[in-house]
């Protein structure tokens, strides 16, 4: 049995089904609704079926729910052996029906499935499974992870270990977007450095030449604007301009004061380029064209990049299966299909010599509002596919990139920020191509910033907190609390612990709040030892570790039946949850889900370590029982931090 707590679900289920069809047989019940009362007392699971079900045969529900109860006490008894879990229903409050277990069969089997299946213990597999796609990260290559970048990269990393545990083929894809001006910067200013080799970790490397080069430009490109507006005698434009020349200047003196020798060097250059615009955009449709000298140009300034960003991932074991090249969609005749196929559509037109899509007609021709969840008050807007010369944009590669997506795939996850129009445009493009199936199949999983208080961030001003950093600090805060805890630990040993609690501690932060909500980094919440973070869930597991080291379960079978405390029953009801949490956590595609659990999970354990021994608990039957009990628990937890990518260690 991989999951008894489920059984006896199934149970409960099925016997309100059978009890309806005797007692009220005109009922015809398409859902049965179970949930979990606030206490224990009131039974393990309670439905309030009776409650709903009543007003519409004018029935009294307490009355309603006394007859279901005694026809439920009729099925068991005629069912006997065949019910395993299922032992009591009771009528409760104003017509629920409580459903109890029998807690000792019941958490006896959880504890034998759960030391038996061990590192599989929770992972229940689905009758259908699919090619999935989770495609996520995708920071484009211009500077380092940043913290915010990082959100998605933790939870599409969690999403993919989730689907993957479900019995689904995933395959983890990046898309790295290296067309358009933002990477024609770099290479421009790489190339006028001689193409210099790193001094720093590759994409921090990177990220200064691009903050440094865009500064550089944007001044330049501002004091030409402000003489426009002064020749003009435009005193509002040439306030609003002097301020925003302004915030780069003091943008410039920061990368200044940071990079002097590379920000002068760049400077020297840029002022020897006529017009060094006009060289970045001749850089930028080069590539995109396929220009053999700009390929090998852009191509090796990016790599660079990319080299550094499979470092820092490599270090919080997120790992790719495939680096998908926005570049080589281009140089296809992949974008070029999607453009034919679009043109032919009545929603294109020519706007100013650019071809445009109108979004908003085809939702409403197409009668796409249900399916796409667009509300009625929602206008999209149209979206540009090409510029007036006719090279491709964005859109219109990312289109073309889904369609390739799904060559591979039955199903599509794109882990991408707030970008809801984007994504909703790109949904609507593939019904316009006759590709509602497609859109029905792809999945934009949405996540909110993460913010840092008191910090404003600017990639182009080189203002932002990468998540190399932000791992270092971890790490370094971590060593602190480390050294505090266990100061017999040997450096090495330190080390080691500071670096599995660092990360976890980031990864969790990441994870644990709702997706769609912005994050508030706090570091007092990141790594606070005694709540709702990595550090506290990891320790309960350090504990737990540590408890079964100095005693060893018992191979025998053991009494469950003497786990007769409030707290060891709560600790065992979370433990027999895990699977139905898992399930509903790879449906929802919910990692904050595992999250919450393991946090809960964490404090139910705590409260049985602090309250009841186990090492010195009497008599040895108990003692084992507790083991057992702490082995399970043990197990759960570290299957449960797998999931959200968090190593579980043995020792804190």
């Amino acid at each position: 049995m991989l999951d008894p707590w489920g059984k006896f679900r199934e149970e409960c289920t099925e016997a309100i089904r059978i009890a309806f069809q005797r007692s009220f047989p005109e009922v015809n019940l398409e859902v049965i609704a179970l949930e979990r009362p606030p206490s224990t007392d009131l039974g393990e699971l309670s439905s309030s079926i009776c409650l709903n079900v009543s007003k519409k045969l004018g029935l009294n529900p307490r009355e309603m729910a006394s007859r279901v109860v005694q026809a439920i006490g009729l099925y068991k008894a005629e069912a006997g052996s065949r019910i395993l879990f299922l032992k009591a229903a009771e009528v409760g409050g104003a017509g629920y029906i409580n459903l109890y277990a029998d807690k000792e069969r019941l958490f006896d089997a959880v504890i034998k499935t759960a030391l038996e299946l061990d590192r599989t213990w929770g992972f229940l597999k689905t009758d259908s499974p699919v090619r999935i796609i989770v495609e996520h990260t995708s920071v484009n290559p211009i500077h380092p992870i940043e913290i915010s970048h990082s959100r998605g990269t933790f939870l599409g990393d969690s999403l993919a270990r989730i689907l993957s545990n479900r019995g689904h083929k995933v395959s983890r894809h990046y898309y790295v977007d290296d067309l358009g001006r933002q990477t024609a910067i770099i290479a421009y200013g790489y190339d006028k450095l001689g193409r210099p080799k790193p001094t720093s970790k590759p994409d921090h490397f990177i990220g200064d030449i691009y903050a440094i080069t865009s500064c550089i430009l944007e001044i330049r490109r501002l004091k030409a604007r402000i003489k426009e507006a002064k020749d003009k005698g435009d005193e509002d434009e040439l306030m609003r301009l002097q301020k925003e020349v302004d915030d780069w200047i003091a943008a410039a003196e920061d990368l200044r004061s940071r990079q002097k020798e590379l920000f002068e060097r760049i400077l020297t250059e840029v002022d020897r380029d006529s017009d060094p615009d006009e060289a970045i955009k001749e850089l930028s449709r080069k590539y995109e064209e396929g220009d053999e000298k700009v390929k090998s140009l852009i191509r090796e300034v990016t790599d660079l990049c990319l080299e550094g960003f499979k470092e820092t991932l490599s270090r919080v074991g997120v790992e790719f299966d495939s680096w998908d090249w926005e570049s080589e969609l281009a140089w296809s005749s992949r974008v070029e299909e999607v453009l034919r196929c679009l043109k032919q559509s009545p929603y294109a037109k020519l706007v100013s010599g650019a071809l445009e899509l109108d979004i908003g007609a085809a939702v409403e021709d197409l009668g796409l509002r249900s399916l796409l969840g667009i509300p009625e008050s929602y206008q999209l807007p149209s979206v540009t596919l090409t510029t007036s010369f006719g090279t491709s944009l964005y859109p219109a590669r990312d289109i073309a990139y889904s369609l390739r997506k799904f060559e591979l795939a039955d199903r599509v996850i794109n882990v991408i920020g707030l970008q809801v129009h984007p994504q909703l445009q790109l949904r609507v493009a593939l019904c316009i191509l006759g590709r509602r199936d497609l859109a029905e199949c792809q999945t934009h999983f949405v996540h909110g910033y993460v913010r840092f208080p008191m910090y404003r961030m600017s990639s182009r001003r080189g203002r932002f907190v990468t998540l190399d950093q932000v791992l270092e600090e971890a790490v370094t805060k971590a060593m602190i609390e480390v050294m505090k805890r266990s100061p017999e630990l040997s450096e090495e040993e330190r080390k080691k612990i500071s670096e599995i609690v660092g990360l976890g501690a980031v990864k969790y932060a990441m994870i644990s709040t709702e997706p769609k909500k912005d994050l508030v980094f706090t570091w007092e919440r990141v790594l606070d030892f005694e709540r709702n973070s990595a550090p506290f869930i990891q320790y309960a597991h350090a504990r737990a570790s540590n408890i079964l080291k100095k005693g060893e379960v018992v191979d025998r079978s053991v009494n469950i039946g003497l786990l007769t405390n409030p707290l060891e029953h709560d600790l065992l009801l979370r433990i027999a949850q895990f699977p139905e949490l898992f399930v509903r956590a790879s449906e929802t595609l919910g990692p904050h889900l595992i999250a919450d659990y393991a946090n809960d999970l964490a404090s139910a354990f705590n409260a049985f370590y602090d309250h009841l021994p186990v090492l010195r608990a009497e008599p040895r039957e108990l003692r084992d029982a507790r083991l057992a009990l702490v082995k399970a628990f043990q197990i759960t937890l570290r299957n449960a931090l797998s999931l959200l990518g968090i190593e579980a260690p043995e020792r804190m």
